[in-house]
């Protein structure tokens, strides 16, 4: 009597590993990419977070002609300067003068390695960084 070999099923191990080593690749290609993603989505929080402080800036000055009692915050009706999220908080850099300010929100937790860093505006409308990418 014959003894017929059967049909074996599975991988070896070769093909495993290579499957493996592909995955791999893949994974450090797609982690990055898909960090820098969610960080910018969190950046859209620090931006309206920023247009809210302007407008406030802006009616505080048509309600007092001027900027330079507005040096928190809480001058200007904004209660909480931490993001809904966590990842932002809210300032008013250095000492507003009549005419000049300047809001910035800083990142804070794991936002802290975004690459645009602290976001800043000033009452003329100049944005810090200058990096249009940090402002989409």
């Amino acid at each position: 009597m014959r003894y017929l070999k059967k049909d074996q099923h599975g991988f070896t191990l070769i093909e495993l590993m290579i499957t493996v080593v592909i995955v791999a690749i893949l994974a450090a290609i797609a982690y990055p990419s898909y960090t820098r993603y969610v960080q910018r989505g969190y950046r859209s929080e620090g931006i309206a977070m920023l247009n809210d402080a302007v407008a406030r800036m802006e009616r505080y000055y048509a309600q007092n002609n001027t900027y330079a009692t507005a040096t928190t915050p809480a001058a200007i009706g904004i209660t909480n300067t931490t993001s809904a999220n966590n990842k932002y908080t809210l300032s008013i850099s250095g000492t507003p003068t009549a005419i000049t300010y300047t809001v910035q929100v800083a990142p804070i937790n794991a936002q802290t390695s975004d690459s645009c860093g602290t976001l800043s505006i000033t009452q003329d409308g100049t944005k810090s960084p200058t990096d249009a990418d940090c402002w989409k």
